[in-house]
């Protein structure tokens, strides 16, 4: 199973500088052939994104969210056919963010998750405990209740057709360079629990084959030993993604 690094640009690049990063990043990356890489840009340039990408293999595009219809008076969202008809593979949903400051529940996002899937897109499913709750020990009973809440009605052939990002958010840095990130122990452990749950809900052979990627913090100084754990399938990378270089490193240290 290849590995999956997805870069979130979140709120964050014109069309201009979109156009500029996939330029530079596509002929950084044009022989990694041994893992997939998605792009996650904002809705305002996915179209530019997708016209650069044409004929780049390796790179797919995803979006950061989506609504859970097809259409209707839903001022201001973006359906799954909208984002199909883009030219989008993946899509992000229930980030920390999207949780935080929009007051998504898990309910909400399993609603995304299930109308993803009947779009074949692929959901980027986020989980994750804050930091007071892993002071608390609670870390497995938070993820454990969002992975039963946001997988609600999900088969097996689907969840293999989905990725889980474990975001620990108190591992996120938000672009702090004083932050300290999460240990490679630190995720590995959510991993695997994340692993265990999919394996006692489906079956080992399932959990074997569903993709969980690290977002808490992925970089290019932690990337390597991060992705050398046994669990740990790729990353979702937020603030270094944002520059060529650096996302490119992290795609060259697996």
């Amino acid at each position: 199973m290849k590995k999956l690094i997805a870069a979130n640009w979140k709120m964050n690049k014109s069309i201009s500088e979109a156009i500029s990063f996939i330029e530079e990043f596509k002929r950084l990356v044009s022989n990694e052939k041994n893992v997939d890489i998605v792009v996650c840009s904002p809705f305002t340039s996915l179209q530019a994104v997708a016209n650069k990408l044409k004929g780049s293999g390796n790179i797919k595009l995803g979006a950061q969210n989506m609504h859970f219809e097809d259409s209707g008076a839903y001022t201001g969202e973006i359906s799954p056919l909208m984002l199909k008809d883009i030219g989008c593979e993946y899509v992000i949903l229930g980030h920390s963010e999207r949780r935080e400051f929009f007051d998504e529940d898990d309910f909400l996002i399993n609603k995304k998750v299930i109308a993803a899937l009947n779009h074949s897109l692929k959901p980027i499913l986020c989980i994750g405990e804050n930091l007071e709750q892993r002071k608390s020990g609670k870390t497995n009973d938070v993820l454990e209740n969002q992975l039963e809440k946001c997988l609600k009605g999900i088969d097996k052939n689907q969840i293999l057709e989905m990725c889980i990002a474990y975001e620990p958010i108190w591992a996120i840095s938000r672009g702090d360079p004083n932050h300290k990130p999460a240990t490679k122990e630190d995720a590995e452990e959510g991993h695997k629990f994340i692993r265990n749950f999919l394996a006692s809900t489906f079956d080992e052979k399932t959990a074997k084959n569903v993709r969980i990627i690290y977002g808490g913090s992925m970089k290019p100084e932690n990337a390597k030993e991060l992705l050398q754990m046994p669990n740990i399938d790729g990353g979702l990378v937020g603030n270094a993604s944002l520059n060529a270089k650096s996302f490119a490193e992290i795609i060259k240290s697996i």
